[in-house]
């Protein structure tokens, strides 16, 4: 609806409501409709709670609405369509917005909203409305159950709910700024429902047995009632004269007073009597300013204990997200006749109406008749009133229906749910832990309740607490809710008053659990282990194949069965199809399944759809005649279904289940199991799981407000601290630089002597560092860090106490010995060198220790420093080097190999043709194999070849021409020599040792230097050269791989020629199908390359060397800047990056190739047979070099990417 409109419509129904004149309300005629109206447009309203605002800032209910609902109560109708506007009107901004809004204008409009509604609960405060309300709730009660009829229980509801809907109104800090004892808004409207007789009406609501339907409702107005107050102090008003009630305020004064005595002493004593005119410079010894001299201070000495770096400097800002969570509501007094009231209250309501409340609401609650969270009143009940009523003269049979094992069940089953819903509901955690912190509460309640049943004078009372502890501490989950309560707080979700209050349970806890050990000899309690089993895949039991003799005692009970069903005897089913249209397979691909159901048909006797599936399969796939010829006759069909029935064909056995790696567990299906059993309880035991660092963290942090924490807080954190400290013996654990700062705070505290307990633990803890200081040197760095109980002892027992075995934190694990390092380290080096073979699985062939896993020898090849990672030994992934064919598979390569034969790339086509998966690899295997092809070069891809030297009919320079007919025979010939050659150093692995003899290849690499091989060959010296310098640099030798990133390489490197004068040299190829680039050897030294390298470097008709050898590197000029691994050549020259063996170099794309070396392709295409003098390094070149090696590492990067999203 339109603002304007909306603004003109509600001013009209506005006004024809009424006017107030005087303390008189005169309603217009019309003044029903209109407030039927307001109810409608309320009802439309948008997301911004457009007419809300607009009635409140006309102030619509105080000027209104209230005055009609005082003047005309006796109009039934009009009273009844009154309250139901105001209900509308009063209800809670959280429910008008769902939350509160995180954006500005979500979150103004918000804002806006709660002061309408701040202002509606200040003209609440009235007797006279209240009167009104309580008068007609009144009426309505004291109709009988079948004389109320359905409106008098709706307005009974709605009486409530506006109510509820007042009292939930928050105060508004910026008006409400009195000291405590004045009447706030709050308290005025509760003195308004208390003068009206409201309070005595919801008591009755609580009582009455006809009335259960509202209990939740009255326990909620309750619950807002008693919002700011304090059991304990309303507990202990009116016990005593005026100024006993006032002790614990004179006590607070009395402390705040000897403080400022206590600081006006201090600074009294620092300065001098007589005033300096110059204040003085001094040099701080030890403590050392930006630079590296001593600090200059230019103040008095006075000022010096206040000095730190941080003086002047702005204060970091806290994110957000990092920020402490702020209290909920501060606590306030409220006023004396205002107290008295909700004593009395309290009272009446334990004698006559708590039980039987709670019970109603715990029905309702465990029957889910309830709204989504209405536990929480049920929790801050059970601590309020329990609280009250132990506080007020214990009387525990008016709280017995919250005093069990049942109410402790069900407190801790919420609490639980609420710790983990704050876990995994990340958005809403804070109120999850606003809920934690309610029902921590009473747990907190129902331990002091049952710790003051010890105290009772009654031994019935006194053995139902003992019943309770013993079935509260014999339980697991009692006993470790606390340790998971610490060890999950998080001071940005959860308050620091959670924090107190989980401090103070926990401390009662072990107290009273303590006490329960003391008496008894042997406790015992139940103990829960989850154990969880991994569930492997079952493997289903294939089978034997049936024997020849068995076929043919099958066939033969066949036959006549056949027979039938070719003459026509047996009809034949009509719906078989030979295929599964819905598989992902193609239908061209399910011929070898038709197979399969056939011969399942006829073994398991059903041989009418055998024939048809037969017949089915031959019409879906004709080529081939595998399932006969179309024309195919009875015997032709007998024949086929007999060579069916006998066929070995090719079953899919089922996946072997294989051992994953213990990071890949949670992959596999679990079984947990819960095993409970018993055992003795000891008190220490379960007192050291308390020792680790989220307690003493938490701890800490609490103490870190010692000035403002009451002394039972203070003491609870101290006694934890003292039992972890002096109980344990693990005074090491409190070694905190954290805590030394908050004892040196303490210490120097002027009012420390109001905290003796905490001095006297500082004291204690400071003399047992330093004197574990005088034989630890390593303590003062222990200060640094949180410490486990391992730490602990480490630090007590020395350093090598877990290694060998003594921690508390012993591992399962059997540690190595120093002989067993020793052969560790001697077999890594042993098959480090072994080029294909699994490092991990040779190491533990010959392990001399056994019971040796593979995780345990990787672990301790990284802790030995000589692996970086476990990724460095991969695992051998089962079954990829078994690969079976079929004769059919085998008869589609062979006719997709003579389709292709004749292509471009016939290794490509036959890839994209081929029906089942297989790897290139696998491919060219089978080929070789059925001797299809001689070699593998016959499957490369063919490419036109440049002619980079000098054509048939033309002399390069210095070379004399040769007849073309000649050189070819004389190619002819070298070619043969070379194939020869290459199939003998192909029989046998060459050894990684060998050395190539001096000149080794000179003959054949100024061959291919004349055929047009000078760019490859100037590249292959770069290469050799540069891993030659970077040898000497780094001192390690590693295999280092060829990579061509040119056309002109690649195809050289494809060359047998050129592949032979690589082995010349001794260079090591390929040495399984994992390695695509031919390598050199790690045995080989600086000198041999170089040597290697001069012998193929291309020489002039003087017999010298046109290539000038590598130049010289100054000792303080850098290394050159290696490239990413894969591509080994710089912004110059192409030449190998080292690349550490055995993580294998994974072939890349052509087009990558082709692409990333676009100035190599100019360099080789613009030298011919010369190759340019190497010019001398110098620092100029190196920064003409950097822009161009920069755009070469983006360009291969980014075609790296795109190759990824391909």
């Amino acid at each position: 609806m339109d603002w304007y409109m909306m603004n003109c419509e509600l001013l009209a129904t506005c006004s024809a409501l009424g006017y107030l004149e005087g303390d008189v309300y005169h309603r217009e005629p019309d003044c029903l409709e209109s407030v039927k109206d307001l109810i409608r447009y309320l009802r439309h309203e948008d997301e911004t709670r457009d007419v809300r605002q607009q009635l409140g800032a006309a102030q619509i209910l105080q000027n209104d609405l209230l005055p009609i609902l005082v003047q005309y109560h006796e109009d039934k109708v009009l009273f009844d369509a009154v309250i139901r506007l105001m209900v509308n009107l009063t209800q809670p901004a959280l429910l008008c917005f769902g939350k509160v809004p995180a954006d500005a204008t979500s979150r103004h409009h918000f804002l806006q909203v709660l002061s309408y509604l701040q202002a509606y609960k200040e003209a609440f405060a009235s007797e006279k409305v209240f009167v009104v309300l309580s008068e007609k709730l009144y009426n309505l009660l004291q109709l009988d159950w079948e004389q109320r009829q359905e409106e008098d229980t709706l307005l009974i509801e709605r009486i409530l709910l506006l109510v509820r809907n007042v009292l939930h109104v928050p105060p508004d800090p910026t008006e409400e700024q009195g000291v405590d004892g004045d009447a706030s808004v709050h308290d005025r409207v509760l003195w308004a429902l208390h003068i009206s007789g409201m309070d005595d009406l919801l008591k009755f609501l609580a009582s009455a047995q006809v009335e259960q339907q509202w209990a939740l409702h009255v326990l909620e107005i309750i619950s807002l009632m008693f919002r700011d107050q304090s059991p304990e102090e309303l507990a202990a008003l009116g016990q005593g004269t005026a100024g006993a009630e006032h002790g614990e305020d004179t006590r607070e004064l009395e402390a705040l007073r000897q403080r400022e005595l206590a600081e006006k002493r201090a600074r009294a004593l620092q300065r001098p009597s007589r005033h300096s005119r110059f204040g003085g410079s001094y040099v701080l010894q030890g403590l050392k300013s930006i630079g590296d001299r001593d600090l200059v201070f230019h103040k008095g000495l006075h000022n010096l204990k206040s000095y730190t770096h941080d003086l002047g400097k702005e204060p970091r800002r806290v994110p957000r997200h990092r920020q402490a969570t702020p209290e909920s509501e501060p606590w306030r007094r409220s006023a004396r006749n205002v107290r008295l009231f909700l004593r009395h209250f309290c009272q009446d309501f334990l004698e006559g109406c708590y039980n039987r409340l709670m019970l109603l609401v715990k029905d309702q609650l465990v029957r889910e008749k309830a709204q989504q969270h209405d536990e929480t009143y049920y929790l801050w009940a059970t601590a309020f009133f329990m609280a009250f009523n132990r506080c007020h003269g214990f009387r525990p049979e008016l709280v017995s229906e919250t005093v069990g094992v049942r109410a402790f069940h069900f407190i801790e089953q919420n609490l639980t749910t609420y710790y983990e819903m704050a876990l995994m509901d990340k958005k809403e955690a804070t109120t999850w832990a606003r809920r934690m912190h309610l029902a921590l509460k009473a747990y907190q309640e129902l331990l002091r309740t049952v710790q003051e049943m010890d105290r009772s004078p009654e031994q019935a009372v006194r053995d139902s607490s003992q019943v309770i502890k013993s079935n509260i501490f014999y339980l697991m989950e009692y006993r470790e809710l606390f340790l998971a309560l610490f060890r999950k707080f998080d001071e940005t979700k959860q308050p620091r008053s959670f924090l107190r209050d989980l401090v103070e349970t926990a401390h009662l806890f072990l107290r009273m659990l303590e006490r329960f050990c003391r008496g008894r000899a042997n406790l015992v309690v139940q103990s829960k282990r989850v154990r969880r089993k991994k569930k492997k895949p079952r493997v289903a039991a294939v089978p034997p194949p049936p024997s020849a003799a068995e076929l043919e005692q099958l066939w033969e009970g066949l036959a006549p069965q056949l027979q039938a069903c070719l003459e026509g005897e047996v009809p034949l089913p009509e719906d078989v199809v030979p295929f599964d249209a819905a598989s992902e397979t193609p239908v061209e691909e399910q011929r070898a399944e038709a197979l399969l159901r056939i011969q399942e048909c006829l073994r398991d006797s059903h041989v009418p759809q055998a024939l048809r599936l037969l017949r089915s399969a031959r019409e879906v796939w004709p080529e081939g005649d595998v399932f006969g010829a179309a024309d195919a006759g009875p015997p032709e069909e007998t024949r086929l279904l007999r060579e069916i029935l006998v066929a070995p064909l090719p079953r899919q056995a089922p996946a072997e289940p294989e051992e994953l790696e213990e990071e890949e567990e949670e992959d596999e299906e679990e079984e947990q199991t819960v095993q409970v059993s018993e055992k003795e309880f000891n008190f220490l035991d379960y007192l050291k799981r308390f020792a680790c660092a989220p307690v003493v963290r938490a701890l800490v942090l609490l103490l870190r407000g010692y000035a403002r924490n009451s002394p039972r807080t203070n003491h609870c954190a101290a006694r934890l601290l003292h039992r972890l400290a002096r109980d344990l013996h693990m005074e090491p654990l409190l070694f905190q630089l954290s805590l030394f700062a908050l004892f040196h705070r303490l210490l120097s505290d002027p009012a420390a002597a109001a905290h003796q307990e905490l001095v006297a633990l500082a004291k204690f803890i400071l003399g047992k560092f330093f004197a574990l200081a005088a034989t630890n040197k390593k303590a003062f760095v222990e200060l640094l860090f949180w410490k486990s109980p391992a730490a602990v002892c480490e630090m007590t027992k020395g350093y090598s106490s877990l290694q060998e075995g003594e921690g508390t934190t012993r591992s399962r694990v059997p540690p190595w010995s120093p002989q067993e390092e020793q052969e560790l380290r001697e077999l890594y080096w042993k098959y480090k060198e072994v080029e294909g073979g699994d490092i991990i699985a040779a190491i533990l062939a010959h392990l001399p220790t056994a019971g040796r896993t593979r995780k345990q020898v990787v672990k301790q090849l990284v802790r030995m420093g000589l692996a970086s990672s476990a990724k460095d030994f991969p695992r051998e992934r089962k079954g990829t080097r078994i690969v079976l064919w079929t004769e059919e598979q085998e008869e589609e390569l062979t006719r997709l190999f003579e389709e292709f034969q004749d292509s471009d790339d016939v290794l490509g086509n036959i890839m994209k043709h081929l029906t089942a998966r297989r790897s290139r690899a696998r491919v060219v295997e089978k080929l070789l194999g059925l001797g299809l092809v001689a070699e593998r070069k016959e499957l490369y891809k063919k490419r036109r070849r440049k002619s980079h030297g000098p054509g048939p009919g033309q002399a390069a320079k210095g070379v004399p021409a040769m007849p073309a007919q000649g050189s070819s025979g004389e190619d002819e010939d070298s070619e043969e020599e070379e194939e020869e050659e290459e199939d003998e150093a192909e029989e046998g692995p060459m050894e990684e040792h060998w050395v190539p003899e001096e000149g080794a290849g000179q003959e054949l690499a100024q061959r291919l230097q004349q055929e047009g091989l000078a760019g490859p060959l100037r590249w292959l010296e770069n290469c050799l050269r540069r891993v030659a310098g970077d040898r000497e640099e780094d001192g390690v030798s590693h295999p280092v791989p060829l990579v061509p990133l040119t056309e002109e390489n690649e195809d050289a490197m494809e060359d047998r020629r050129f592949q032979t004068l690589l082995r010349q040299l001794g260079l090591r190829p390929p040495a399984s199908e994992q390695e695509s680039f031919w390598r050199i050897p790690a045995a080989l030294t600086p000198q041999q390359l170089r040597r290697v390298a001069a012998s193929i470097a291309h020489r002039g008709p003087s017999g010298s060397s046109q290539d000038l050898p590598e130049p010289l590197r100054c000792p303080q000029e850098p290394a050159p800047e290696p490239l990413p691994a894969g591509l080994g050549s710089d912004s110059e020259s192409e030449e190998p990056v080292p690349v550490p063996v055995p993580s294998p170099v994974q072939p890349r794309s052509k087009r990558r190739r082709e692409l990333a070396s676009e100035d190599e392709d100019e360099d080789g295409e613009g030298s011919g047979t010369e190759a340019a003098p190497a010019a001398p390094c110098s620092e100029e070149d190196e920064e003409d070099e950097d822009p161009q090696l920069r755009g070469r590492r983006k360009r291969v990067r980014c075609l790296e990417e795109e190759e990824e999203e391909d």
